[in-house]
């Protein structure tokens, strides 16, 4: 008798709770066994910086790929972490800019100096991947800069991120774990930035690849095994 094999895939229509949750059931069992916190982060900047590669390049294929799968790495991390991305971004960036507080954003025109106070618009809350996309759009529209600016502040955000683990992991503080909430969420925001410059649909990319569980084995959960992984290519 054949054997029922589950199959794990991202649908349309989907939001960042259910893309995340969908990470955990693919690679949680795996990078739980396999990698450290900073494995995984390793490995999610590894895939990122050829991500900006496919930007330096003009090669937007490359950058699709390698920004997904950077993406699936930054998703591995923060299941570890415990932090909900979803509600990361939305208490950072709700449809509004997290530093001027406007929407779009006008921070080059005033050039604050701190953040201000910003007062959430619960109606404008994105219901799914796609409006968190067109959500970026509205607050940085891809007009105001280039495909090449949204990977430098990538790369900017990459470090940010870096540093905040690092200063929690020196000090196991509640403050300092915020400070890997906010960056997380800006991290995001990023991503969001490079795809609406590249003018592509991000969700439909994530829908390509969590489209039959582990996107290298097929299985779920995952069984790659740290050879596999660690020398994976795009």
């Amino acid at each position: 008798m054949e054997k029922n094999i589950t199959k794990i895939s991202l649908q349309k229509g989907a939001n960042l709770k259910d893309l995340q949750s969908i990470n955990k059931q693919i690679y949680g069992a795996v990078d739980d066994r396999l990698y450290s916190n900073w494995e995984l982060f390793s490995n999610q900047e590894r895939f990122m910086m050829r991500a900006l590669k496919g930007i330096r390049k003009e090669d937007v294929s490359k950058l699709k790929t390698n920004l997904v799968i950077a993406t699936s790495w930054y998703l591995a991390l923060m299941n570890r972490l415990h932090v909900d991305i979803e509600e990361a971004v939305w208490n950072r960036f709700p449809y509004l800019c997290s530093y001027c507080g406007s929407c779009p954003c006008i921070c080059k025109k005033i050039k604050p100096t701190k953040r201000v106070k910003i007062i959430k618009r619960t109606h404008l809350r994105p219901t799914d991947i796609e409006k968190f996309q067109k959500m970026f759009e509205d607050i940085y529209p891809s007009s105001e800069r280039t495909l090449d600016h949204a990977g430098i502040h990538q790369a900017e955000e990459q470090g940010e991120m870096s540093e905040a683990i690092q200063i929690f992991a020196g000090s196991h503080k509640k403050t300092s774990f915020k400070e890997i909430v906010d960056e997380s969420a800006d991290y995001l925001s990023c991503i969001f930035a490079i795809a609406n410059s590249a003018k592509f649909d991000f969700a439909l990319e994530l829908r390509s690849f969590y489209t039959n569980n582990c996107h290298a084995c097929h299985q779920a959960p995952c069984k790659c095994d740290f050879r596999k992984i660690s020398l994976f290519k795009s």
